[in-house]
């Protein structure tokens, strides 16, 4: 079974930064393309960026420029660095296959922007 272990939320400051991980198990991890997604609440989980296998990313909208992914796949490891904050972008981060999921989903992390 896929285990996927998100961290490095927490509560930052408007325009601060933060740098969150996944942690992916049980499955083939290189030869996925890999996602951020997140929920805020009240809201429907939306996607926030993704990576191929060699690395190719997009982005939404709302975080390009300010959000960078990235993967490490001998650590089976993908990563999310979150520049200039803004309270919008306060949700539970998770991350997962891209476009379909794996079919589960990890604990996601708490990322809370704020003053």
């Amino acid at each position: 079974q896929v285990q996927l272990v998100e961290s490095g939320g927490g509560l930052v400051q408007p325009g601060g930064s933060l740098r969150l991980s996944c942690v992916v198990s049980g499955s083939i991890f290189s030869i996925y393309d890999m996602g951020w997604y997140r929920q805020a609440p009240g809201k429907q989980r939306e996607w926030v960026a993704y990576i191929t296998p060699r690395t190719s990313t997009n982005y939404a909208d709302s975080v390009k420029g300010r959000f960078t992914i990235s993967r490490d796949n001998a650590k089976n490891t993908v990563y999310l660095q979150m520049n200039s904050l803004k309270p919008e972008d306060t949700a539970v981060y998770y991350c997962n296959k891209y476009p379909t999921s794996f079919g589960y989903w990890g604990q996601g992390t708490q990322v809370t922007v704020s003053s």
